[in-house]
């Protein structure tokens, strides 16, 4: 079987891509098609691999500024040839699943989410855009084009699968579809241990960006007064540091191990934000560390309430707040933590992968 993946661009490397590089590993032969691709900015991790690009590629800034061409990209996904190939894989957050294949081909989407800035976040995703007023008043009819070509991408997707529950709701509500198959990301435990102690502080991690909540964190701490550790970096960084409080400690970007020895020493992991998915609290988990977390999105979905982590209702620092005060570290053992994590091991979502492509 001939297998080809398509992943809307590689100029980072974040979730999406560490998730593509375990079904690489599974299928070494299989060539990745994408609309734009750096080596320096996934740091490497798809150098030697057979890696097929539109035309985008060429064309100016748009490998550094890809968001400036979205009206490009249907009909670039649309101009791959899939003639080759028995089964394409598509990892879709947005223009992947657009692709068009012949009736002897069968395209499976992993579908991360539908579009977010076409859908249930358009007016905010127009909002937030740096252009001229004048230039905002006619972005309207574009987005209502691509969401018309979004949706009629979905029709050409063969079989869906996806990330969490939460965002089989949106597939179904967006495109009149369910998800064949759920099929969580990957963990990498091994990358992970348990400290025998723990510091005195709480810990965060991810990209500083507005959606991830940071900021009602840090507001939080700041009227608790508690040590709060934060890894990351972002366009958010500059406004986050000005508003945090002397307990707030931001380290930047940090290694894997510096990353694994955060998690490990903290007393609990601290999540605020809606995820469609959410990797960090299981790489919390993973380190023997509870969550708190927000009780929304993919976190309900991994976190077992009083056991690995509590969750707060109200996306407040209030609420925040209150379950951090509440919060008693003996109450969790490192041990469950660790083995709730291992349910969503690398081995765990290889055989999903696999025995639902031989059924």
């Amino acid at each position: 079987m001939k297998v080809a993946f398509v992943h809307e661009y590689l100029n980072q490397f974040g979730g999406a891509e560490r998730l593509l590089q375990v079904l690489c590993a599974m299928f070494p032969n299989a060539p990745i098609f994408t609309l734009l691709y750096d080596e320096n900015a996934t740091g490497g991790v798809f150098a030697g691999r057979d890696i097929r690009t539109s035309f985008l590629q060429k064309v100016p800034f748009a490998k550094k500024h890809h968001r400036l061409f979205p009206l490009l990209m249907p009909v670039a996904v649309e101009q791959f040839d899939f003639s080759d190939f028995d089964l394409v894989l598509s990892v879709s957050a947005s223009f992947a699943k657009g692709i068009i294949t012949k009736p002897g081909t069968k395209h499976i989407c992993y579908c991360l989410t539908p579009p977010r800035f076409l859908w249930d976040e358009s007016q905010q995703f127009i909002k937030s855009i740096s252009y001229p007023a004048i230039l905002k008043k006619i972005i309207p009819p574009f987005m209502t084009y691509l969401r018309i070509w979004d949706k009629e991408a979905s029709f050409r997707v063969d079989q869906f699968w996806t990330i969490s529950g939460f965002i089989n709701e949106r597939i179904e509500k967006y495109y009149g579809r369910k998800a064949e198959a759920i099929i969580y990301p990957p963990v990498n435990v091994a990358k992970f241990h348990i400290f025998a102690q723990t510091g005195d502080y709480f810990f965060m991690a991810g990209r500083l960006v507005s959606y991830k909540r940071f900021d009602l964190a840090i507001r939080a701490f700041n009227e608790l007064k508690l040590p709060l550790k934060i890894a990351g970096d972002g366009p958010e960084a500059d406004r986050l540091k000005k508003m945090a409080g002397k307990n707030v400690e931001f380290l930047g970007l940090v290694s894997d191990e510096k990353l694994a020895e955060l998690y490990a020493g903290a007393k609990a992991c601290i999540f605020p934000q809606e995820e469609d998915f959410g990797i960090v609290p299981l790489e919390s988990m993973a380190s023997g560390r509870p969550v708190i977390a927000y009780r929304g999105g993919g976190a309900v979905e991994t976190i077992v309430e009083g056991k690995t982590g509590v969750f707060f209702d109200k996306q407040n620092e209030e609420s925040l707040a209150a379950a951090v005060k509440n919060f008693k570290t003996d109450n969790f053992d490192p041990a469950v933590c660790r083995s709730r994590a291992k349910e969503f091991d690398i081995p765990v979502f290889k055989e999903k992968i696999l025995n639902i492509l031989n059924s």
